[in-house]
């Protein structure tokens, strides 16, 4: 089956329906609307518009790109580069380090009968171009969302989608995964993988059922930062919808979310601020250190299929299954480990007679090993964790700053997806938009105490000596 003659309108009009938002909403919430609509009813690759000298623009690009159009258009002046110095010089190696790939990159590779040729100059373009494209959502929602009001604008988008989503993931609970096919044309993925637990989990227009699970992980643990946050009749609505989006989780028949959402519900609900930053450091370190401690030899891969084969022998298997080809590819990365292999598969091993790829690659860190090496690995882990990083330095020690509980929430919901992106590549324009948004945050907070603490009344006073009379 191939994309139908709606799913490639529905991708040509996006750029009119970004400037249309902008038109109609506040740049803050036309920026929310834009990422949550287009990644969440666009059509799924393969539907894409294959221009030359350009990357294939789908749904992943081609809204961002829209997005930065629609910014052009109708707020310029209000966009603007993050100020803190490493993060923009991490953010320019995220986005040029492609170009040394593929200098690096420049001759052709054999596996017997079938090759691979070597990079040239279209090849760092569109790089260049899908980097830059895929950081986007970030630098917009850094410019866009810049006050505490913003920020529960964010868990607001995140509920309330959560709740509209709802409708077609019960639908093919039901009936099975089959929106995609009648509206678009085509089925998305492998059908196989959407029967779990003897029923079916849905996918929707997303990529993979993972994908569903992982989003309606999100919303519950944005309505449970709401319910923490809110007061009155809010709380107690957020309370609800928090209740209803777990049961939906429950039905979408992910182990992996549903095990997220029940270690995040306690830490997002009961643990103060400061200990909820430092548990997603925690988690955010355990990410970027992932890759040394697979390599090394020190994850405790048994135990791990141990508690696997707990839940059942099917995901045990799976695991096994991810582990064994994660350590095919981390050794292939390693042949070149500084700026990786670049694009056409080159990171991958080839059927000598086929010319078919004999692994699998699931976990967005090892993808990002294998294309762009340490550079690149580095530069795309640290951006994501650097409002994690910022805020819990603000938060600890004798000067804390007072912050909004909700930035609690955020920071551990973007945590888990930065540990998600270990057994799968679940970086999606959701993941940057929080991002963006925490480190606007981060910064202005970081401003503000600043200058509170250079106001000469904010000085301490010296006291007189001498006696003092406490009437």
């Amino acid at each position: 089956m191939v994309p139908n003659a709606i799913a490639y309108l529905m991708l040509g009009l996006w750029p009119l329906v970004a400037i249309g938002l902008f038109r109609w909403l506040p740049p803050g919430r036309a920026l929310l609307a834009n990422l949550f609509l287009s990644y969440l009813f666009l059509p799924p690759p393969p539907t894409q518009f294959d221009l030359p000298l350009l990357p294939p623009l789908d749904k992943e690009n081609l809204p961002a790109l829209s997005l930065l159009l629609a910014c052009l258009v109708h707020c310029r002046d209000q966009l603007s580069l993050p100020r803190t110095r490493w993060v923009t010089a991490t953010l320019a190696v995220f986005i040029l380090s492609p170009v040394l790939t593929v200098l690096a990159n420049t001759d052709g590779i054999s596996f017997g009968a079938f090759g691979l040729p070597g990079l040239g100059v279209k090849d760092a373009l569109s790089l260049v171009i899908n980097r830059f494209s895929l950081v986007l959502p970030m630098l917009l929602s850094y410019a866009l969302l810049r006050s505490t009001r913003d920020l529960r604008d964010v868990l607001l988008a995140f509920a309330l989608f959560g709740l509209i989503y709802s409708l077609p993931m019960l639908i093919e609970v039901r009936l099975s995964p089959q929106l995609n096919i009648w509206i678009y044309g085509y089925f998305q993925h492998n059908f196989d993988q959407m029967m779990r637990f003897g029923g079916f989990r849905p996918i929707v227009f997303l990529y993979h059922g993972l994908w569903v699970a992982f989003f309606a992980m999100s919303a519950v643990i944005a309505a449970a930062t709401l319910t923490r946050t809110e007061d009155g009749p809010e709380r107690a609505k957020a309370f609800m919808v928090m209740m209803y989006l777990m049961v939906i989780l429950v039905l979408c028949k992910s182990v992996g979310p549903l095990l997220y959402a029940m270690l995040l519900l306690p830490l997002t609900l009961l643990l103060p601020l400061g200990t909820q930053l430092r548990v997603a450091l925690a988690f955010a370190s355990v990410a970027i250190a992932y890759p040394i401690i697979k390599g090394a030899g020190w994850l405790p891969e048994e135990a791990l299929l141990q508690l696997a084969s707990r839940i059942s022998e099917e995901r045990a298997s799976s695991l096994q299954f991810r582990l064994n080809n994660e350590s095919s590819l981390l050794e292939r990365a390693m042949e070149r480990p500084i700026l990786g292999w670049g694009s056409w598969g080159r990171n991958q091993i080839l059927d000598p007679f086929t010319g078919q790829e004999l692994l699998v690659s699931d976990g967005r860190w090892v993808i990002t090993l294998g294309f762009f090496g340490w550079v690149g690995f580095a530069a795309e882990m640290l951006l994501l964790a650097a409002p994690i990083v910022m805020l819990w330095a603000l938060q600890r020690g004798q000067n804390a700053v007072n912050m909004s509980a909700a930035v609690g929430g955020m920071a551990l919901l973007l945590a888990i997806n930065l540990i998600d992106l270990l057994p799968n590549a679940t970086l999606t324009p959701l993941t940057w938009l929080l991002t963006g948004a925490l480190l606007r945050h981060a910064e202005e907070l970081r401003q503000n105490t600043a200058q509170a603490f250079n106001t000469p009344s904010a000085a301490p006073k010296r006291r007189k000596s001498g006696l003092t009379s406490v009437m």
